[in-house]
């Protein structure tokens, strides 16, 4: 653009199609600023409908509202709203502003409105989470004859990811792939995303693996889908294939963040400095986001000086993540007060907490048992800072509270906020019932819990276990014939241990495994005196 600017400035006569040219140019590199500038400079031309579309879009890429408003104002007096692609431009605008009914008005007046106008509504609603009005227009697009692009399945499979319609999601699925459009990779990113959101990894996976032509995003939201899902051995796989196999493509910040939450995830610090190897190797180490991640890993895993080295090196670079990073993961060492040392630093930096800060504040304060610092932090947060505590922040006042016996305060912060219809917040003042055996609150809180959550094991089993606390065993058997009598089944949980670079899961009960046997020999070994004086050795020397 440079060249073409210098061009431009050297021409002894400019018209109404340079000035176009270069106002397009600008948009088109994303130098919306530049295309304001230069649009304001044209005083000696009337702006035709290509000059009005160009800037427009600059606006909307800037979300310059005021000045789109003024663009819409003159661009209707030259009559040339009327025109569909400065109609699509002014809707754009106005959606990307955060203002969808202008969006649609601007659309209604649009005598025969093209797919390109839909699409842009479309998106538009996509982008500011109004699912219902994307679902009406895309409802309209059908009844009007026609056909679907895959701008209309971008911002229609967005929408149906934010709004969780499984059913709706998998026939759209079905339509996309009937038009030959889940094998290109833009569709198919986007409909890998939808089923991340609802957590169908192999759904996801098994679109992954028709795109013909994955590009980086293919693979970085496949990675990302696999940590969502929680199926973090899935994603240090999906990343081995990608370096190895593929060396056309070049991991990026996202590439690596995926992989460092995976590793995170898995508490595997052998992996996890692997990849920080790598990063190293490639200079992203330097990347503000990468370095949350690796401060993230670092504390996952164990590693809290790692992490805080990591933290320091950053230096001014350090944004509001890092430091609710940092803070967080000191917190989860239970390293309570130096938590709240670092929180003292970063607010003498400048930066401003916000409900993630607090949250983590709250839960360095739990784990380390520090009551009054935990009720402090809660008072600061809503009268200092003005943010309302949500379910999170309440179940952890109500939890450290609750571990330090303190039961009636729990509840009375309970009322003070309204949150007595929330289940979390409930059950964890039930579950500090239980600890402390204070069985009539239990039962009384408990009772509203099963009423809130008929459909979860959770009440069944905490009322279960209170009545167990005062030999209530007649309420023990009662709860559990509900239980059975409700037809839910309660998650079994499982473990994972990391060999030779390979991850193995164990589930209760599950004999699968092809080694079952030599385990559960080495198990019995160890439970007996023998395996003990063994363990107890081994640590002696």
């Amino acid at each position: 653009m440079s060249s073409a600017r210098q061009v431009f400035d050297e021409m002894p006569q400019r018209n109404l199609v340079s000035w176009s040219a270069m106002i397009s140019g600008y948009d088109q590199v994303a130098e919306h600023w530049l295309a304001l500038e230069l649009y304001s400079q044209m005083c000696s031309f009337l702006p035709n409908e290509y000059v009005f579309a160009s800037v427009i879009s600059a606006c909307a890429g800037l979300a310059a509202l005021v000045e789109g408003q003024q663009l819409h104002a003159q661009s209707l007096k030259l009559g040339c709203t009327s025109i569909s692609f400065v109609a699509n431009a002014l809707i754009s605008m106005y959606m990307k502003c955060g203002r969808c009914s202008d969006g649609s008005l601007v659309h209604s007046g649009v005598s025969d409105p093209t797919l390109v106008s839909y699409n842009a509504l479309i998106s538009g609603f996509a982008d500011n989470g109004q699912s219902i009005d994307g679902f009406k227009v895309f409802s309209q697009v059908q009844r009007q004859g026609l056909f679907p692009d895959e701008f209309t399945f971008a911002g229609i499979l967005k929408i149906c990811s934010d709004s969780t319609d499984q059913q709706f999601g998998a026939a759209l699925h079905c339509q996309a792939m009937k038009l030959n459009l889940e094998s290109t990779a833009f569709i198919g990113n986007v409909i890998i995303g939808m089923y991340s959101s609802f957590k169908l990894i192999d759904e996801a996976e098994k679109v992954f693996r028709t795109i013909k032509d994955r590009d980086l995003i293919s693979w970085n939201t496949i990675l990302s889908t696999c940590s969502n899902c929680f199926d973090h051995v899935r994603a240090l796989r999906v990343l081995r294939v990608m370096i190895a196999d593929h060396h056309d493509l070049k991991p990026d910040d996202f590439t690596y963040s995926g992989a460092l939450a995976a590793c995170a995830g898995l508490a595997s610090l052998k992996h996890g400095k692997q990849i920080h190897g790598h990063l190293i190797r490639t200079r992203l180490h330097n990347d503000v986001g990468v370095s949350n991640s690796l401060m993230n890993m670092y504390a996952k895993c164990g590693s809290i000086v790692n992490a805080y080295n990591t933290f320091n090196r950053m230096g001014c670079s350090r944004n509001l993540v890092s430091w609710n990073t940092i803070i967080a993961g000191y917190g989860n060492h239970g390293l309570g007060n130096r938590a709240l040392e670092l929180f003292q630093d970063m607010k003498a930096e400048g930066m401003r907490p916000d409900s993630v800060t607090f949250l983590t504040l709250l839960t360095a304060c739990n784990h380390s048992g520090l009551v009054g610092e935990g009720q402090l932090c809660l008072d600061s947060m809503v009268e200092s800072y003005g943010i309302f505590p949500e379910t999170e922040h309440l179940s952890c006042i109500i939890d450290l509270l609750g571990r330090a016996g303190r039961l009636k305060e729990a509840e009375d912060y309970i009322e003070r906020f309204e949150f007595g219809g929330d289940p979390i917040v409930l059950g964890s003042l039930v579950a500090a019932c239980v600890l402390h055996g204070e069985v009539p609150m239990g039962e009384r809180l408990g009772k509203r819990l099963l009423k809130l959550e008929p459909a979860t094991t959770s009440p069944y089993v905490l009322l279960s276990n209170l009545y167990a606390t005062d030999e209530k065993w007649h309420g023990v058997a009662e709860t559990k014939k509900l239980l059975k009598v409700s037809g839910l089944k309660k998650e079994p949980g499982h473990s994972m241990v990391e060999v030779n670079d390979t991850f193995e899961k164990f589930t209760k009960g599950d004999f699968s495994h092809s080694r079952i046997l030599d385990i559960r020999e080495t198990l019995r070994t160890l439970s007996s005196v023998e395996g003990e004086t063994a363990i107890s050795a081994g640590y002696q020397n």
